[in-house]
């Protein structure tokens, strides 16, 4: 029924192969003196999404999450997971080769330190570690007697004999109508910052960061439109990207020379010396730069200066034009979710659905809207128990059918030129339970506390993240993630440096648009999740003495009105829902056929308590 997809449903490597790549991998350590070695799952810019060529912790352990790090030794071995991987890590990895541990709490700093010995020695690539987590497996081996080694050349690489090439996607132009900001704009705020910071150059490590100031786009890595490359950009004077010439049409290389010199990735090193040479102080984001960056500046005679990009919040705070478009694609992604969602409430009662076959269904409906350019991450599509795995990712293998009695959560976004969209509903098939209706009330409630909040200028994600757990807290549960993401403008589905979480630290300011998506999971059981993306704006507060902002919700899609007990909303929160769905029909109803609005009417009609 639908075909040409961006998302496959392969199941990752299991079994003898990956036994062998284990014993493969502990041999090549023995040949290089090597005690034992930290495989990240990490490209050289930290990508959330690399290239197959960078799959390397995925070769080797069979894990394919999107978090993640290994350490080998002669006689253990463990994968190092956060609480969204842990049911997900658990069913691909061979629990005999590997133990699973914390990647947070407590860190694998804390496994080194049990299992390392004086006179050990641990390698990493300086490559795939930012020079933070290489200064915390050195203090970690310091504490044993061992010793940290930056190796030259990966062992990983050097076994695996059928890895892919680098990809050379072509590059494209992203208009100044989708941008809303010429690149010579963007640079002279840039060199303002660059200033502010002490230092005369900055080095661009993260691709996101060059794609939005240089307005180009690519597609080297699967569902961010990412060209991979790095940017010079000095304080006074023309920059340098370093972009592989392969990838530029006439076109773009034309663009891109407008606003600066254009060189071949294996470049960059070179230049890096030698302005270093100069005694120059660089630049470094603490998140993204290859601790190599860094050995290699400081070993030239130039100075480091670590800290954040600062193109990292300057995009993170959209335009006019960005937010325009931003509202746009999510009235478009409205239409084709009201479709898929009213497909489901027809199909899966019948019992003949699949995972598999409602993820292809919900691309399909983006496809038809002919704005799609990609799934803006691998749609997450759970029903059962599956939907308690937070990260779930269905394989033909772990494929299940939908059943009455079932929910279904699907976690899915779309890439469109002029914005990114993320959205999350659980659904009900058939009737829902008392304690499945109870647990998603307490997860609506505490989204609609995020959606109400009305906050100080300069508040931060964690003083907002416990809005969204006080009602799971009141009755003993939680989440184990966090309560929003930032969002980009056609790149990143997650972006920093904002977010709504334990650990957003960064103050939300007007223009940043980021995710509420509060959760409840039942391992074995069940998951209920709901997002929307969120757009900070001012908060018209009268008689207010302080500048306050507040959200407006950007997301137009039904929540399921089965699950909700009502008894358990107060007034203002049965207010917000109904005003809410009366929004999604008011400003979707007109792009839907005569059938989906119908369903439309009913899925948004309001609820009252008598």
């Amino acid at each position: 029924m639908f075909e040409a997809h961006f998302q496959t449903f392969e199941e990752p490597e299991t079994g003898v192969a990956l036994t062998a790549r284990l014993a493969a991998f502990r041999e090549e350590l023995r040949r290089r003196k090597l005690t034992g070695f930290v495989v990240p799952r990490a490209d050289q810019q930290q990508n959330e999404y690399v290239p197959p060529s960078e799959e390397r912790l995925a070769w080797l352990t069979g894990f394919t999450g999107s978090a993640g790090l290994a350490v080998v030794l002669p006689s253990e071995a463990a994968l190092f997971v956060d609480g969204r991987y842990t049911l997900q890590a658990s069913k691909q990895v061979d629990g005999k080769a590997w133990a699973i541990e914390s990647l947070v709490d407590p860190p694998p700093e804390s496994w080194l330190a049990q299992h390392l010995k004086p006179g050990d020695r641990l390698g990493y690539d300086p490559w795939l570690h930012t020079s933070a987590a290489a200064e915390r497996l050195a203090a970690a081996c310091a504490k044993t007697g061992a010793e940290l080694v930056a190796v030259d050349g990966n062992p990983v690489d050097a076994i695996w004999t059928e890895r892919p090439a680098p990809p050379l996607a072509p590059v494209a132009i992203h208009a100044i109508g989708f941008a809303g900001e010429s690149e010579a704009d963007k640079l002279s705020r840039i060199r303002t910052e660059i200033g502010r910071s002490g230092a005369d150059a900055l080095v661009l490590s993260d691709p996101h960061a060059v794609a939005w100031t240089f307005n180009i786009r690519g597609a080297d890595v699967a569902h961010t439109p990412l060209p991979l490359s790095y940017a010079l950009v000095p304080k006074e004077g023309r920059p340098t990207i370093f972009i592989d010439h392969r990838k530029l049409s006439n076109a773009t290389r034309d663009h891109l020379e407008q606003s600066a010199d254009v060189r071949e990735p294996d470049t960059l090193t070179r230049e890096l010396t030698a302005l270093a040479q100069r005694g120059v102080q660089i630049a470094l984001d603490s998140a993204t730069a290859a601790d190599a960056l860094s050995r290699l500046i400081s070993s030239a005679g130039g100075k480091v200066v670590r800290g954040s990009d600062p193109v990292s919040l300057l995009k993170a705070v959209k335009n006019a034009t960005e937010i325009d478009g931003t509202r746009t694609a999510h009235q478009r992604d409205a239409a084709a979710l009201a479709r898929f969602l009213a497909w489901v409430d027809r199909e899966a009662p019948k019992g003949t659905l699949t995972e598999i076959d409602t993820v292809e269904a919900l691309e399909t409906f983006r496809r038809e809207t002919g704005a799609l350019k990609d799934v803006s991450f691998p749609t997450i599509a759970g029903t059962g128990p599956n939907g308690a795995i937070v990260h779930y990712r269905v394989t033909r293998k772990s494929n299940r059918r939908i059943v009455p009695g079932d929910l279904l959560l699907i976690d899915s976004g779309a890439q469109y030129e002029d914005g990114t969209t993320d959205v999350t509903r659980t659904v009900a098939v058939g009737d829902p339970t008392d304690e499945r209706r109870d647990r998603f009330t307490r997860v609506l409630r505490g989204h609609i506390a995020i959606a109400r909040a009305v906050f100080p200028d300069g508040t931060t994600g964690a003083q907002l993240d416990s809005f969204a757990r006080q009602f799971l807290w009141q009755a003993g549960l939680d989440f184990e993630h966090g309560t929003g993401h930032g969002v980009g403008s056609y790149l990143s589905v997650h972006e920093g440096p904002a977010r709504i979480s334990k650990l957003g630290t960064t103050p939300l300011k007007r223009g940043m648009i980021l995710s509420n998506e509060p959760g409840y999971y039942k391992t074995d059981g069940y998951g209920i999740r709901i997002e929307n993306l969120e757009l900070v704006v001012a908060a018209d507060i009268p008689g207010g003495e302080k500048p306050m902002n507040a959200f407006e919700t950007l997301t137009l899609a039904p929540i399921d009105r089965r699950l909700i007990d009502i008894a358990m909303l107060s007034q203002a929160e049965l207010d917000w829902l109904n005003a809410y769905h009366a929004r999604v029909a008011r400003e979707v109803r007109g792009q839907l056929d005569a059938a989906t609005k119908a369903w439309l009417d009913q899925a948004t009609a309001p609820l009252s308590t008598r």
